[in-house]
């Protein structure tokens, strides 16, 4: 049973079976380290979501000791209301910030980058927690989001549709003649009544 890949075309080894892999080629068997990556890749999300939980209900025991359950309780509803806000300011000036550089024909490409940060930032102060609370509000500053614009814009590509843009340099002269000058006119059936 052989995948979509033609034998020896590009990427060949991860569609196809048996694996086109020179090694699983001379012993018939996959090296143990490959079988290793694969499964530890599998584990992590699940990894992170333990961790994570382990960390908020932490903290929450930590914060509940501290100031009372009823308190912990209230301050956990009113950063993911205040969460919830900032993101919705944040977004729509940012929204705006997009629509004005698109008039001007430029890339939003960082505005684009701004928009995921503000996406992941308010699903982690919707969670319930102080640690998610913690990294939506990082993602909410300035330099966190700069950071992320400068990291990710090499990988980003905007694409502006079909056209040319005002610097592709191509131009064309020339004259055109109106053929029907002719306006329609609008007749209204309900004034001969």
């Amino acid at each position: 049973m052989t995948g979509s890949v033609e034998k020896g075309g590009a990427g060949a080894h991860l569609f196809s079976y048996p694996p086109q892999d020179e090694r699983f080629l001379l012993t018939g068997t996959l090296p143990f380290s490959l079988y290793l990556q694969e499964s530890t890749v599998r584990w992590i999300p699940l990894l992170v979501f333990f961790v994570l939980a382990w960390i908020e209900i932490s903290l929450f025991i930590q914060v509940a000791h501290v100031m009372g359950v009823l308190l912990t309780m209230l301050l956990v509803v009113f950063t993911s209301c205040i969460g919830v806000s900032l993101v919705k300011n944040q977004g729509m000036k940012n929204f705006m910030l997009m629509q004005e550089k698109l008039a001007r024909n430029e890339s939003p490409a960082t505005e684009m980058i701004k928009s995921v940060s503000l996406i992941i930032a308010g699903f982690l102060l919707l969670l319930p927690g102080f640690f998610t609370d913690l990294l939506g509000l990082l993602l909410l500053l300035p330099p966190v989001q700069k950071h992320l614009t400068l990291k990710l814009m090499p990988h980003l590509r905007v694409w502006r549709g079909p056209g040319a843009g005002p610097d592709s340099g191509y131009t064309m002269d020339g004259e055109f003649e109106r053929k029907n000058s002719d306006r329609l006119e609008h007749h209204d059936d309900h004034q001969d009544r």
